[in-house]
């Protein structure tokens, strides 16, 4: 029987959706996850490609990070119609480690962010991802796609460049330096597919009246047709462009070995902050899409079994020839529209990659990087939420600040630090904004008649808001001005005391004792009561000094001969 129940116990710790899915399963819901799972396939395929190489790695990287993390991300994830696979996020980050660390060092962080994704889902920490701020996330999209869009401009007009720097200026100071070398048929390649996509995605579907047929014209993505189109050009003409088969030498027609890299301790230490930024990229990235999701099939995703997923399948497929994986949005998006049920159409897809790369990769090697940075291009654009910029008007500076603040520090060094000063920026404009919230009110004889005549005597005090260290200073306003008999305070109102606040609770009680002034407490409820038992505030007033509510505590602060009668002291 205990056997059982832990077996109960661990599946309902590590539940993947697919689980629940599978019941009533049937033929027609298997139809249709097919068909999404074969679209979702020929959309990620060239995006697959095009993202591993604007991140310094092989065309392969994409496709086994598609195949591998597609196919785990599905089968173990906690939504219905996520797809996983190398995202657009990670090009920046990823290009960086490979050319600071090297290919091995990456294949180390890779797997050091599985580690630490996962272990956030056992620790149940994928709601708190929802704490960070839309000023930052908005912020390091757009920077994000900038940089994609900055280092495309090598392949988009076919620059001779051996190795393009990381960083934002070092970049721009090459890219300039090489505008001599610029090959127009890669541009007129670059520039052709970029307005077949745009067209395809803007202008087809407004001028096919048809809703069947205009429902089908969107299921097939712009950029396959670009870089089929493209490719046949180039093989017919024989451009003088670059191709997939002349910088890397064609795509392998199969899934490569286990590999383990050698690494130590050392290693793992001074790849703990690129892992990290990894870790914390795919966490947003996937629980992201996984939201976006839900609102489409009006659903609700398991955030901690999703990151468990994403750890997983970061953690197996970089040993695989693999690249880091996310949740991905475009994708997802084209898995709902195309009819998903369940995760058998991202299991699908997985296994469509496969089969396209085992029977077609020699096709591939003709595929201009021209029209795959054009890809990327589009990508960058849809990527970023441009008119956040245009509506910046519409927010207080603060809000504004932050954003600008983590959008150049992504592009200008590196998005770890844009984040970590985002983080920071949000936290200290949460703090003022709470402890401008939180306030005291003098009560006067307009408000309890019985105060008349006992100014400088009695002082009654309503408090309102969070007692926390950004708010002390209410406290201490109070302590600064003493009467000479009794002080009232009502927290009725006060909905969260820090230990900050108890340690200025219990400073004001010194106070009061040493000065010979009664202090009477009303209202204390909830978490303000039980952090005033366990920080020694009750013991210190004096439990006879503290009543349930204001009247109660008003009549005792008048030193009347009921003052010592029994009463109920809050125990709410």
């Amino acid at each position: 029987m205990s056997n059982i129940a832990s077996s109960k116990k661990a599946l309902r710790f590590f539940h993947p959706r697919l689980l629940d899915c599978l019941q009533g399963y049937n033929r027609h819901r298997l139809t249709k996850d097919i068909g999404a799972g074969l679209t979702v396939g020929v959309v990620a395929l060239p995006l697959a490609m095009a993202f591993a190489i604007a991140s310094g790695l092989k065309p392969e990287a994409g496709l086994f990070t598609a195949i591998i993390a597609g196919f785990l991300v599905s089968l173990l994830g906690g939504s219905k119609v996520q797809i996983g696979g190398p995202a657009g996020a990670f090009i920046v980050i990823v290009y960086g480690i490979v050319e600071r660390y090297g290919l091995a060092n990456l294949v180390i962080a890779t797997a050091m962010s599985g580690v630490m994704l996962f272990a956030m889902g056992v620790f149940k920490m994928g709601t708190l991802v929802r704490f960070i701020p839309v000023s930052v996330i908005i912020g390091f999209t757009n920077g994000i796609a900038v940089l994609i869009a900055l280092s495309q401009v090598k392949d988009f007009l076919g620059l001779r460049i051996a190795k393009l720097p990381g960083e934002f200026f070092g970049m721009a100071s090459t890219l300039v330096h090489a505008l001599p070398s610029f090959n127009l048929p890669a541009t007129c390649v670059a520039l052709a597919s970029l307005a077949l996509i745009v067209c395809w995605r803007f202008l087809v579907p407004a001028w096919v009246k048809d809703p069947v047929w205009n429902e089908r014209v969107q299921l097939i993505p712009g950029s396959v047709l670009a870089l089929v189109l493209t490719t046949a050009f180039v093989s017919i003409t024989h451009l003088p462009v670059e191709t997939i088969g002349s910088k890397f030498g064609g795509i392998p027609s199969s899934l490569p070995a286990l590999a383990w890299p050698d690494f130590s301790w050392d290693t793992v230490r001074f790849l703990f902050i690129p892992a990290t930024t990894l870790a914390m990229l795919g966490a947003i990235e996937s629980l992201l899409c996984a939201r976006v999701a839900d609102g489409m099939i009006d659903d609700r995703h398991n955030p901690n079994q999703e990151l468990m997923a994403q750890g997983i399948a970061n953690f197996i497929t970089p040993f695989f020839g693999g690249m880091p994986a996310t949740g991905t949005i475009a994708r997802t998006v084209t898995n709902v529209k195309g009819g998903a049920t369940s995760p058998i159409a991202g299991v699908v897809h997985a296994f469509t990659l496969l089969l396209v790369m085992l029977v077609a990769a020699p096709l591939a090697q003709n595929i201009p990087l021209a029209a795959m940075a054009a890809i990327l291009m589009f990508v960058a654009w849809n990527m970023g939420e441009w008119r956040e910029f245009l509506h910046l008007r519409q927010f207080r500076l603060p809000y504004r600040v932050t954003l600008l603040a983590v959008f150049f520090l992504t592009v200008v060094f590196d998005l770890t630090v844009a984040v970590e000063v985002g983080l920071v920026a949000a936290c200290i404009t949460f703090i003022y904004r709470i402890s401008s919230l939180s306030r005291s009110e003098e009560l006067t004889a307009a408000d309890y008649p019985d105060l008349a005549g006992l100014q400088g005597q009695v002082s009654a005090y309503r408090l309102y808001g969070a007692l926390f260290f950004g708010a002390v200073k209410i406290i201490e306003e109070i302590q600064d001005t003493l009467p000479a008999r009794t002080i009232v305070l009502d927290l009725k109102n006060v909905i969260y005391v820090d230990s900050s606040g108890a340690d200025t609770l219990n400073d004001l009680a010194r106070a009061c004792h040493k000065n010979r002034v009664r202090l009477v407490i009303c209202g204390l409820m909830h978490q303000p009561l039980d952090i005033a038992r366990r920080s020694g505030f009750v013991a210190a007033v004096g439990p006879q000094h503290i009543y349930p509510d204001v009247a109660t505590a008003m009549r005792a602060s008048f030193g009347l001969a009921h003052l010592d009668a029994p009463h109920t002291p809050a125990t709410t």
